[in-house]
């Protein structure tokens, strides 16, 4: 309940400070601006205590928390569900809100804009609240899914709802530009720095969560083209068009205009993937989409405000903004960053279609998707042009001067095609992007040593040339086969030796790991097991190399598992050629609506018998339990059910855990050539986006020469 307060106080405030503001009481809505950012923080204290404390009142916190759960997942139980990342967002967002306070530097328009942004989150949250009542009382929560507790993907959230946030403060400044003063270039400067913030945290989620699908889902990739993955993608490229073409505004009064579509449409299409993402359309589209809801209608009503008030302000006001023509000659640096921008329009138009096709073919007749392979052949020629623009954009000079054109930038190109060729890739247009990433990637050093190129633009330009080859190396450079692999019999496989050495049971039985050796180096695969010992994720082992990565993703051989019933004081005959005997069970109250079910279980080959004591934790909603080892561990019984008169009982038999270990195993084995390249390649282009933000100035103006180049 006192979150549910809180967060209608948070409403109230934002709309307080938009009126004050509205009615020219600045100090008023400075305090209720204040008080939005305490009331939001309040609110996910609340939810927080309420998951730490397993406070299972909560229907949010039975969803994504559990009595077991490590710390470190249970905060981030915080965001794992829709109700909860809409808070975060909102906390994010209010917090924003009070920095733009502290600054003092958006005008009044601006502010009333992003203070009703904050009353729109708010009343999201409120929609489907993370505060509601469980509508039955339970002892223990649901827990989280095994693949998400990863702290990859603990920070993988936050980091994108950051992002999120940000890109509200491009869209605010642009609609006080063009209410306030259509022909005044101050907003430019603020506008770039916030834009370069947002545009490098959500970059840094993206790439944090490519990183974790390559490190944990175990299919072998990075990028899936997922529906869900594009909806980050699509405003972060156009997060980066808006970046650039305030450069081209700062010199060319006639391109405000494209700057505003840029800063509505970046924060419009978060918007618009929020709504396909938690709307449920996606649901049989997409591992990442969240089960359908009413919400969905409200994301949309709130995506279309946006849109439409943005687009009729601009359409309104169009008439008042500067003209002039965009650039000069085409030959101009102003040029070929418009043309290369324009180029990554149309590779966000083409995500953006991909990504949407669910809903388009759903309205026309019956849901489907586009397959990957589509946006590969659609985006593939355009990024070859992109990334020649890329390099040869930054050789020109900004206003004059020589064409910087040091030999050794083309034969970085050469060297390019030849590591794409050495990686045995065989296509024409992948080994040209190879080479054209790696000339832009150059073109950016000897730009930064001719002082054409700031050390922001410098760093995110050679990330994103070394990402372009990084993408060709380690995806058409590829090569996958499917081995089985015997314990302590090494195998050629892709030049290199690789050793199976069995499999390893953590002593809690929480996970096992496939121990292998690749060129006498350790590495391991860990499987999470569930309580009755079945799979529940799997992460591939990765021997890392100066060339590339070893990717090996096991498939195991399941172990033979029988079942018998066994009827109380009956003995029984199994099929491993012993014989049981149902002797007695007991209960033991394990606190929390938990009961501790154990069999007395007597087992023997004719010569010896043994007593085992496999037991069950019975809870509301099933039971869960673990194997135990019967006759000095030669094999295992699992308790598995029980009737409910108690005459009946239900075992599984396993084989040893020695005996499961020493199984072949199936593997998928592939190489990544070139795949570090690719991480380092994510951190420059973050850092790029970091520094050109810290080096621009302070004030309101448009900002120097040297400041636009960053």
């Amino acid at each position: 309940m006192i979150g549910t307060v809180f967060l209608a106080g948070v409403l109230l405030s934002a709309l307080g400070a938009a009126v004050c503001d509205a009615q020219g009481k600045h100090r008023a809505s400075d305090i209720c601006a204040y008080l939005a950012g305490l009331l939001a923080l309040g609110a996910a204290a609340a939810l927080l205590a309420a998951i730490l404390t397993d406070d299972f009142g909560y229907a949010y916190v039975v969803s994504y928390s559990s009595i077991a759960l490590p710390l470190l997942y249970k905060v981030s139980a915080f965001w794992a569900g829709q109700q909860g990342s809409f808070l975060l967002w909102l906390l994010i967002h209010a917090v924003v809100g009070v920095i733009i306070v502290r600054q003092g530097r958006m005008g009044t328009f601006g502010r009333i804009v992003y203070q009703l942004l904050t009353a729109l989150l708010v009343f999201l949250v409120l929609i489907k609240s993370p505060f509601a009542y469980a509508e039955t009382m339970v002892s223990d929560g649901n827990g989280m899914n095994p693949l998400l507790q990863d702290p990859w993907m603990a920070v993988h959230p936050p980091i994108i709802f950051v992002g999120y946030a940000l890109l509200a403060v491009p869209f605010a400044y642009s609609i006080e530009s063009m209410l306030k003063a259509p022909a005044d270039g101050n907003f430019l400067a603020p506008m770039r720095r916030w834009a370069l913030v947002a545009w490098a945290f959500l970059g840094a989620g993206i790439f944090i969560g490519g990183y974790w699908a390559y490190k944990v889902l175990g299919w072998g990739g990075y990028w899936g083209w997922d529906p869900v993955e594009n909806s980050s993608l699509v405003p972060w490229l156009l997060a980066c068009v808006l970046i650039h073409l305030i450069s081209v505004a700062r010199e060319r009064r006639g391109a405000y205009y494209l700057v505003h579509l840029a800063a509505i449409f970046s924060y419009a299409f978060v918007l618009y993937g929020t709504f396909l993402t938690r709307s449920g359309i996606l649901g049989d589209f997409s591992v990442h989409s969240f089960a359908g809801s009413d919400i969905g209608f409200y994301i949309a009503l709130a995506n279309g405000l946006v849109l439409l008030a943005g687009l009729g302000i601009l359409a309104a006001r169009i008439e008042r903004l500067p003209k002039g023509a965009v650039y000069g000659a085409h030959k101009s640096r102003a040029f070929l960053i418009l043309l290369g921008m324009l180029l990554l329009v149309f590779i966000t138009a083409i995500v953006f279609f991909g990504m949407s096709m669910p809903l388009i073919s759903g309205l026309i007749g019956e849901s489907a998707a586009v397959d990957t392979g589509y946006y590969v052949r659609t985006t593939l020629p355009i990024a070859v042009v992109l990334a020649l623009l890329m390099g040869g954009g930054v050789l020109l000079p900004r206003t004059e001067g020589g064409l910087v054109r040091p030999p050794w930038i083309f034969a970085a190109a050469v060297l390019g095609g030849i590591a794409a060729g050495v990686a045995g890739v065989t296509e024409a247009a992948a080994v040209v992007l190879a080479a054209f990433g790696l000339f832009a990637a150059a073109a950016a050093c000897a730009a930064f040593r001719g002082r054409r190129l700031g050390l922001g633009g410098m760093l995110a330009h050679v990330g994103a040339g070394l990402a372009l080859l990084a993408f060709v190396l380690s995806g058409s450079g590829s090569q996958t086969m499917t081995v089985t692999l015997t314990p302590d019999v090494p195998q050629e496989i892709y030049g290199h030796t690789v050793l199976y050495r069995g499999q390893e049971f953590a002593e809690s039985g929480g996970e096992k790991s496939y121990l292998y050796e690749v060129d006498g180096a350790a590495c391991e695969a860990v499987t999470k097991l569930r309580a009755n010992g079945e799979d529940a994720a799997r992460e591939p082992a990765i021997a890392r190399t100066l060339s590339g990565d070893l990717y090996i993703a096991p498939t195991p051989t399941a172990a033979e598992r029988d079942e018998m019933i066994l009827h109380r004081g009956r003995t029984a005959m199994g099929v491993n050629d012993y014989a049981y005997r149902y002797e007695d069970i007991s209960y033991e109250p394990q606190g929390g609506g938990k009961t501790l079910v154990t069999a007395d279980v007597a087992v023997t080959d004719g010569e010896t018998v043994e007593t085992a004591q496999p037991s069950i934790l019975a809870t509301e909603r099933g039971g869960t339990s673990r194997p135990v080892d019967v006759m000095d561990g030669k094999f295992r019984i699992r308790l598995t059910g029980v009737s409910g008169d108690d005459r009946d009982i239900r075992l599984e038999l396993l084989p040893a855990r020695a005996e499961e270990a020493a199984l072949p195993v199936t593997a998928a084995v592939s190489t990544k050539p070139g795949i570090s390249l690719l991480w380092l390649a994510c951190m420059l282009v973050t850092a790029g986006g970091i520094a050109a933000a810290l080096r621009m100035p302070r004030g309101k103006g448009g900002g120097s020469q040297r400041d636009s180049q960053e």
